[in-house]
């Protein structure tokens, strides 16, 4: 097997077939040729691939590597990436046989069938790579592992497992800090569904996960959650609109479609859909009409609004008075910061420090910060109070008899 490439871009012829004697071509049709390939994603999001091709006595007859064109390009996209290349120059070199070398795990049952792409882009990937191998008189494919001494063994900082085999163990690249691949998934999850900065798993660390190290950890859905996040963050809160169609609710930004629609102040037209909308009220578009009076003629339409707003009163939910984001705190203090930066208070809503429910305070509140009547004073102060007034009217007493 090739362990390297030549530092050169491009295809390197390493030899040719052994040619006919009779004809004077290049016979390739009766020899067997191995291919093997790599695809390769970096830390910084750049694919790139490797391709060699063996004669059938181990001698090198075609080598090339290049990068991989595109974006969130995953290991996997990567490696079909690389195999469809391999195939392609293997096929134009007019070699009949072939067999195909793999070290990953899922790419091998991709190409054999035995696992069933559920990605568009990866099914185009593999029904190319099946159509490319029907050029070949016969094609083969042999699972490689990458190494055969025993893997291992690493302890997961947060299931405790101590029998996780080091390949199985997920690092985090800013950090350094590694955890099985299981509870990276389900942290992932759960911070996608709460809405929360994709960070390190580990207690107080502030590392960022990167997209596409996590991409084949995920399934489909949640990577779709991941890039509409990354959508979302990349547009400041001030500028984002969303399509008032319930069958779109795409995401687009405020200035990009003051560019695109130059008719209106407020009319836009979405970018996915194509209907008209107000960026005023956020409903569809109202001729002839104010924003009030569309409101007032289709009530149906702030049915789910006045839905959300009984629910978050229900609830004690709090909207965030500058992107209007809803927040829920269980407990804690209750100056509370949304992730859009700003910060309020979360018992009435006014912004930090502008209230008196300053530092000290809870959430829920504390039975001594509710608001009651005042405790009567204690027994010892009465009986006081009490002595004072006898003393008062004894002397009192004694001042009109003595004159």
């Amino acid at each position: 097997m090739v362990n390297g490439f030549p530092t050169i871009d491009g295809p390197t012829p390493a030899g040719k077939p052994s040619s006919d004697k009779h004809s004077g071509k290049i016979d390739v049709g009766h020899h067997m040729y191995s291919l093997y390939f790599k695809g390769l994603v970096s830390e910084d999001s750049l694919a790139g691939f490797g391709v060699a091709i063996l004669g059938q006595e181990d001698e090198l007859v075609f080598q090339m590597k290049g990068p991989i064109h595109g974006s969130d390009i995953t290991v996997l996209e990567a490696e079909l990436s690389a195999l469809k290349r391999g195939l392609t120059e293997a096929a134009d070199l007019g070699i009949n046989h072939i067999t195909i070398y793999s070290d990953n795990h899922p790419t091998h049952d991709l190409i054999s069938g035995r696992l069933v792409p559920k990605e568009n882009n990866m099914a185009l990937l593999v029904n190319d790579v099946q159509r490319i191998r029907g050029r070949f008189s016969s094609s083969f494919t042999i699972f490689v592992p990458r190494c055969t001494k025993p893997a291992r063994k690493m302890t997961c900082a947060i299931c405790l497992d101590d029998d996780v085999n080091a390949d199985q163990m997920f690092t985090v690249d800013k950090c350094g800090h590694r955890f099985c691949s299981e509870c990276v998934k389900r942290h992932i999850e759960v911070r996608l569904l709460e809405g929360s900065v994709m960070t390190c798993p580990q207690f107080r660390c502030k590392s960022e996960l990167n997209f596409n190290r996590c991409a084949d950890l995920l399934t489909p859905k949640l990577r779709e959650i991941w890039r509409q996040r990354i959508r979302e963050n990349s547009i400041p809160f001030e500028e984002r609109v969303y399509c008032p169609n319930p069958k779109c609710s795409a995401l687009m930004r405020v200035t990009e479609l003051s560019k695109l629609n130059k008719e209106s102040a407020v009319r836009r037209c979405c970018e996915k859909c194509g209907e008209p909308f107000c960026t005023n009220c956020k409903f569809p578009w109202h001729d002839n009409l104010s924003c009030d009076d569309f409101k007032i003629m289709h009530p149906n339409l702030r049915e789910s609004e006045l839905k959300l707003h009984a629910l978050a009163n229900q609830k004690l939910w709090r909207q965030c008075g500058k992107c209007q984001h809803m927040i829920e705190l269980s407990k804690g203090c209750v100056l509370v910061v949304c992730r859009c930066g700003h910060k309020f208070c979360y018992r009435c809503g006014a912004n930090a420090r502008s209230c008196t429910h300053g530092l000290g305070h809870v959430f829920p509140p504390q039975p001594q910060q509710l608001e009651s009547p005042q405790p009567p004073p204690p027994c010892w102060a009465q009986c006081l109070c009490w002595l004072f007034l006898l003393l008062s009217v004894f002397f009192i007493s004694v001042g009109i008899k003595s004159s």
